[in-house]
Parts: C-alpha cells; sequence; structure tokens
C-alpha cells in the first residue's frame, strides 16, 4: 500500500458564467490527495492520512476521496473548517490564496497508535502541510517512524505565498530531503528553493545525501531523473490541448509511484537496484498521465481505463 500524508483542501477554480461573468467553481484538491487519488485511479491500493473536516466542504473531500477508492480509515475526521484556496491561472502556472487559518488538515496531529504500517511499501509527503512549524513536525515524526520499512517520497510543492522565512523553510526543505528516497520537485519549486544552481548538481548532492531518485519535471519539456545506479535519464512530454495544469505535477508524482509499484521497484531495496530501462519507462508513463490531466479543468487525474494502452 502507498499512503500519502498531508494536505486536502478545496480549490475554488476560475470559471465563467453562461453570460460571461467570472465565477469560482469548487473542486477538491490539495496536492498531497490528489496524489493518493492519482495512485488510487491507476490501481495502486493507497491511503490518505491528515485532517478532514466534517463540514459541507470536508464531505465533499471525503466523498471524492471515497469514490475513487482512496482508504480514509488513517484519516483523522474533525468538526474545523476546511482549508480553502482560490486559484488564478497566470500563463502556465497557477497562484493560490489558502485559507488555512484553524482548519481540520492544519490542526492534523501524528498518532502513531492510529496509524498502522503494516503492508505499506511507500509514504509520500509534501506540500503546504510543510510550510508550517506544527505540520512540519508532525509529519517528520511520522516519517522517522516509517522510515525504517517504507520507502519515503517527497514532493515540496512550494507555495511561496505562505513562506513567511525563505531560508528556515529551505532549510526545513532539505532536511526533509535528507528523508527521501524519492525527491521531486518541478523547475519553479527548483528555482524557488536552489536560484541557478545547476540541476544535476543538485541532485548529485541529494543523491549523496541518501535519496536514490530525484526528479525536475519542466512542465511542457518533459522530465529529468537522476539515479545512484540507472544514471541520468530525460523524459519527453506529450503534445496535448491544454486546458490547464492544475494537478499535474500531482498527477506526474502519482503516475510514477503507480508506475515504481506496477514494476515492482518501489520498496527501497527494489527501487535501489532499478535499471535504466525500467526508470524510463516510469518516467515516461508520468509524463504521459501528466499531460492527460491536462486536458480536463481541475486536479483530475485519469483512471486506468481512460489511457490508451501504449501510454505503459
Amino acid at each position: 500500500m502507498l499512503l500519502s500524508c498531508g494536505d486536502a483542501l478545496i480549490d475554488f477554480l476560475p470559471s465563467r458564467t453562461a453570460d460571461g461573468r467570472e465565477a469560482l467553481t469548487p473542486a477538491v484538491g490539495g496536492s498531497c490527495l490528489n496524489i493518493a487519488i492519482g495512485a488510487a485511479r491507476l490501481d495502486v491500493p493507497t491511503g490518505f492520512v491528515g485532517g478532514i473536516s466534517t463540514d459541507t466542504f470536508g464531505r465533499m473531500i471525503a466523498d471524492h476521496a471515497t469514490n475513487s477508492a482512496v482508504d480514509l480509515s488513517r484519516a483523522t475526521r474533525s468538526d474545523r473548517q476546511a482549508t480553502l484556496a482560490f486559484a488564478r491561472l497566470t500563463g502556465t502556472e497557477t497562484q493560490y490564496a489558502f485559507y488555512d487559518a484553524d482548519t481540520a488538515s492544519r490542526n492534523w496531529i501524528y498518532r502513531r497508535d492510529a496509524i498502522a504500517l503494516a503492508g505499506v511499501t511507500c509514504l509520500h509527503t509534501g506540500s503546504t502541510t510543510l510550510v508550517h512549524d506544527k505540520g512540519a513536525a508532525e509529519t517528520l515524526a511520522f516519517i522517522e517512524d516509517a522510515r525504517p520499512n517504507v520507502t519515503i517520497s517527497l514532493d515540496p510543492n512550494c507555495r511561496p505565498n505562505l513562506v513567511k522565512d525563505k531560508d528556515a523553510y529551505r532549510a526545513r526543505m532539505l532536511a526533509f530531503c535528507g528523508k527521501a528516497d524519492i525527491v521531486k520537485m518541478s523547475d519553479v519549486d527548483f528555482a524557488y528553493l536552489f536560484g541557478d544552481e545547476a540541476y544535476v548538481a543538485r541532485a548529485e548532492a541529494l543523491l549523496s545525501g541518501g535519496a536514490s531518485l530525484v526528479v525536475v519535471t519542466r512542465g511542457n519539456d518533459g522530465a529529468l531523473a537522476w539515479h545512484r545506479k540507472a544514471g541520468a535519464i530525460e523524459a519527453a512530454s506529450p503534445v496535448v490541448n491544454v486546458v490547464d495544469t492544475i494537478g499535474a505535477g500531482d498527477s506526474f508524482q502519482a503516475a510514477l509511484l503507480a508506475a515504481l509499484h506496477r514494476l515492482d521497484r518501489i520498496a527501497r531495496p527494489q527501487l535501489r537496484d532499478i535499471s535504466t530501462a525500467e526508470l524510463a519507462r516510469a518516467l515516461s508513463f508520468a509524463c504521459k498521465c501528466a499531460a492527460f490531466t491536462c486536458t480536463r479543468a481541475g486536479a483530475d487525474p485519469p483512471r486506468s481505463r481512460e489511457l490508451p494502452a501504449d501510454y505503459w
């Protein structure tokens, strides 16, 4: 089983009314929940760990996850309100305004005895949960308990508008990178954290620090990856008619983890021994699934049955 630990929220996406006025449409989102949904839709047994409200929006979140076969038995339900995020498209990037002061997601607490790890092979985390001191501390405690037997996946999915102290945030992300076996970030995240540093230099540093796989996604330009044994690999992104890019990075990560699961390379010993051909196949599949997600509105990753046979 894959577990994804972190944010679950409601995105308000830009839309238009029938008479052309600007409007906002609610849709379930949150990077870590999106990744759980994306992996479950690709037939990977997947659970979500985090705080989900019992309010109207929280019920939307829970129903959406359950309808995609995500196991919520390890999630914590509370009567605190759901996190809300208002999205605005600027070019090819999506900017967000978050309302997350005292929410169910923000107040999630790690309780060791409430989260069974038997049968769990991979734990993913990242995004807004790691911005705040409390969320980062609770997630780190979970990772420390899981690491001896579980592969750790990380996507910082940076949200600069939530960061109050960039140096402290960057140090925190580096600390989480040091706990991870798989580190994936977009080129935008990379630039925010590491400026003009060469991708390969930072990848080599992360591999030396304990990671097995480092991936940088570059939108239409596909993805670059570095692995201790398989080496450096580049995967192309297919050309599609883009509706929006919301959820594309999450879909990529979900598909990458699903592909590693399908190849029996997601457990730490098997991941360390993956071949160049296997990794190239996993990255190509992830790029294709991310591109597929861009062809429809919102974070709506594909189900296995929707994908052309040649995607795999």
